[in-house]
């Protein structure tokens, strides 16, 4: 469409000048065409909403639990025990039953209780023995632990409740789970010296093909092992060696949670570091003058991560 033709100007008996009737009526019928074009013309259709975006992974995924707001502090340890990678490195999956073999305070229960429980599978926490090594400070944490998951089932599920030591019965039906998980644990074990019942034990409980996967301090190849790792450090090859020996295969192994940082020449051994930080040897009381700079400097342990499998 032209543009619309302006008005046309006349001189007035007063010497202004206005537009004359002609160009009057043309201007008039020119906006009232424009006017009828526009009214022709559809309403532009209003922008699609975009729907928001979720808030956070899936519910009921992994990445959900780990994620999740209840651990609290606990999550600022995932920089150095990466559980995604470490948990899918064991081949976690929704519906598995896992067994924890001494959870401890719960660290890996926080993130495994409300996964397993949420897409149907079954968490069993393998506490320590009663009694075992009649450590007072043991007992209550086991106490504590079992009264914090059972006061939310809504978000743990049923957890079951066994407990291993050096009497101890099978901590489940044999030939029922699929993953058994020792998390640095086996330096404890060493020293109460049930090592070999732990491995035994797992096997037991596991089905043909369920996988064992173990996280534990590393220690140098280059080092003697000390049959009781009084340092919190084990041998790689002392491990698959336990493995082997109670019938496990070995699968693979990986550097997940690797520290080259970790020289493992600390005063008072693994827990020198991080997370539990000792400035004086265990069970006496801490030292204010010792200086902590570079064993904080170096994070957490190296660590080890294996995978093996119990025989078809």
């Amino acid at each position: 469409m032209s543009d619309p033709t302006p008005p046309v100007l006349r001189p007035s008996a007063d010497g202004l000048t206005r537009p004359s009737r002609r160009g009057l009526l043309v201007g008039a019928g020119l906006a009232g065409l424009v006017a009828a074009c526009d009214r022709g013309k559809k309403a532009p259709e209003p922008a699609p909403e975009t729907p928001p975006e979720p808030e956070g992974p899936p519910e009921g995924s992994l990445a959900w639990a780990i994620a999740g707001n209840w651990r609290g502090e606990e999550r600022a340890r995932d920089e150095w025990r990466h559980p995604f990678e470490t948990l899918r490195f064991f081949d976690l999956q929704p519906k598995m039953t896992v067994v924890e073999f001494w959870p401890g305070s719960g660290w890996y229960t926080e993130i495994l209780a409300p996964y397993l429980a949420r897409n149907g599978g079954k968490y069993i926490a393998v506490n320590f023995q009663a009694g075992l090594g009649n450590d007072p400070a043991q007992a209550k944490m086991v106490t504590a632990y079992e009264q914090r998951y059972q006061a939310n089932p809504r978000l743990y599920g049923e957890i079951t409740y066994a407990d291993f030591g050096p009497t101890s019965g099978p901590v489940a039906e044999a030939n029922s789970a699929d993953l058994v998980l020792f998390m640095s644990r086996l330096h404890s074990w060493m020293a109460a010296g049930i090592a070999e019942k732990a491995f035994a034990d797992a096997f037991s409980v596991l089905k043909p093909g369920g996988i064992l996967g173990i996280e534990q301090h590393r220690l140098s190849p280059e080092k003697d092992q000390d049959p009781i790792a009084a340092s919190g450090y084990v041998q790689e090859a002392y491990v698959r060696q336990l493995a082997a020996e109670a019938g496990f295969i070995f699968v693979a192994s990986s550097e997940i949670n690797a520290n080259e940082r970790d020289d493992r020449d600390h005063p008072f051994g693994v827990d020198t570091l991080a997370p539990v930080r000792l400035t004086a040897p265990q069970g006496e009381p801490p030292n204010p003058d010792f200086d902590r700079t570079e064993y904080d400097e170096i994070g957490e342990s190296d660590r080890m991560t294996l995978k093996f499998r119990k025989p078809e």
